[in-house]
């Protein structure tokens, strides 16, 4: 990359898919691209997809996908946005805050009122400066062979909608977590 400046302004694109490769083509290959490998959980693939391209080359994205939930006694959905990824060599460009915002920009599309995400600990100030809210609450996800377990990553929400506010209650994910 020419010195990790961009001569045009960075645009976000909607990604038909993401693939294997493509993960590889912004973080490398890696067998714990995201760090989260010590988890121990089984993690669903994303169904929407957004990309920045830079020289050619992907260099950030971000995915969504639809999930059931409950908070409290009330069942709903939330959008689920994950694998955000940037290209080490270029943070600290804005790529993660373009990404993230196109992606939340299609969300508020989907129907649900509420975003959430799971993150490592040191992600928590980046996405709470792109307006998420960490969740005091455990937060239960399903994994394989029927078991329950606690997310043991921070779990942040974002409202989709300006009146949209978070239930109090514990919250449970009808799936694998995204």
């Amino acid at each position: 990359m020419s010195e990790n400046r961009f001569s045009v302004a960075p645009t976000v694109m909607r990604l038909p898919q993401y693939t294997k490769a493509d993960q590889e083509e912004i973080l490398g290959n890696s067998d714990d691209p995201f760090a989260v490998a010590s988890t121990g959980l089984t993690w669903l693939p994303k169904e929407e997809h957004f990309g920045i391209r830079h020289e050619g080359r992907l260099v950030a994205h971000a995915g969504l996908l639809r999930l059931p939930v409950a908070i409290g006694d009330a069942a709903t959905e939330v959008v689920g946005v994950g694998g955000v990824a940037v290209a080490p060599s270029v943070q600290g460009h804005g790529l993660a805050r373009l990404v993230v915002t196109a992606a939340l920009e299609h969300a508020r599309t989907m129907g649900p009122q509420h975003a959430l995400l799971f993150c490592r600990p040191p992600l928590v100030s980046l996405y709470k400066r792109l307006g998420w809210h960490p969740l005091d609450d455990d937060v239960r996800v399903e994994q394989p062979e029927g078991r329950l377990v606690t997310m043991p990553l921070r779990t942040m929400v974002t409202p989709l909608r300006d009146d949209a506010r978070w239930p109090s209650g514990p919250v449970r994910l009808f799936s694998l977590p995204m």
